[in-house]
């Protein structure tokens, strides 16, 4: 069982490298930032979850295509702040110490980047807001669902299925339909390469993220994801330009110290 752990964690480490990795390709050396790409019962109580994750997908595409990887990570471990928030404040449930001081970490290295980072983009930093508000929201949204409605896999491919919907009906009112005409690289052999990869990479993330949570603790699982992270950032700053600076790599710094402690306290629970 050890090994199988061992394997599925590694496997959806590497999907989440390779699938954030193509994605920043596609979005920021070809910028190609149509999210309208990038889609790897009871539908009904399930429906305004899947609404929230249009969200998620298109404002996150649209902050990583001006963020950089390591940035925009950062800004996205502040839902977790969000879903904490709502678990102490409406559910009255007990928080760690280890958990408040990940919360302060998480929020002091979100709210300090701004002032700190070399490469600011206010439209950037707009959209990573509405991205991590709109996964906090949908974090309340799917613990608040009824046991056993759907399946993890399941409610994966109804997102999937609406997002791909709404944003193709979207695209038109949005001006992404015509835009897309005027690409530059819409007929080179590598965009279409890049976003083949980034869809089979993002549905393998999908699927191994589905069985890390189905077959480990949350602790544990927990843990893989911040492993995940670390690789995926420290890989980022060599593939990817970015500036760093001593305030910058601080901020970012905190906000990694702020998810670990996050994982210690989960562990403890688990």
């Amino acid at each position: 069982m050890c090994l199988k752990n061992c394997l599925v964690g590694v496997t959806f480490c590497t999907c989440y490298l390779a699938s954030y990795l193509t994605n920043k390709y596609v979005l920021s050396v070809l910028k190609f930032t149509y999210p309208t790409l990038f889609q790897g019962f009871d539908v009904l109580t399930w429906l305004p979850v899947s609404v929230l994750f249009v969200g998620i997908i298109y404002a996150g595409s649209r902050a990583l295509s001006r963020l950089t990887i390591p940035v925009f990570l950062t800004l996205h471990n502040v839902a977790e702040v969000i879903a904490c928030g709502h678990q102490s404040c409406f559910q009255k449930e007990k928080t760690s110490p280890a958990k408040v001081c990940s919360v302060l970490f998480l929020l002091a290295a979100a709210g300090c980047l701004p002032f700190n980072d070399s490469q600011f983009d206010p439209d950037g930093y707009f959209w990573a807001v509405i991205h991590l508000f709109c996964i906090g929201a949908y974090k309340i949204l799917q613990k608040s669902q009824k046991p056993n409605v759907l399946s993890d896999i399941d409610q994966q491919y109804l997102n999937y299925i609406f997002s791909a919907v709404l944003l193709a009906f979207a695209s038109h009112p949005t001006g992404d339909l015509l835009s897309v005409l005027d690409f530059p690289f819409l007929y080179f052999y590598r965009f279409h390469g890049s976003c083949c990869a980034s869809g089979i990479f993002g549905f393998f993330l999908m699927f191994s993220t589905v069985k890390l949570k189905s077959l480990m603790a949350p602790g544990q699982c927990a843990a893989w994801i911040f492993f995940a992270k670390v690789i995926t950032a420290g890989l980022s700053t060599v593939l990817f330009d970015m500036t760093l600076t001593r305030a910058t790599v601080g901020c970012l710094l905190l906000g990694g110290l702020g998810e670990a402690l996050l994982v210690f306290s989960q562990r403890k629970v688990s």
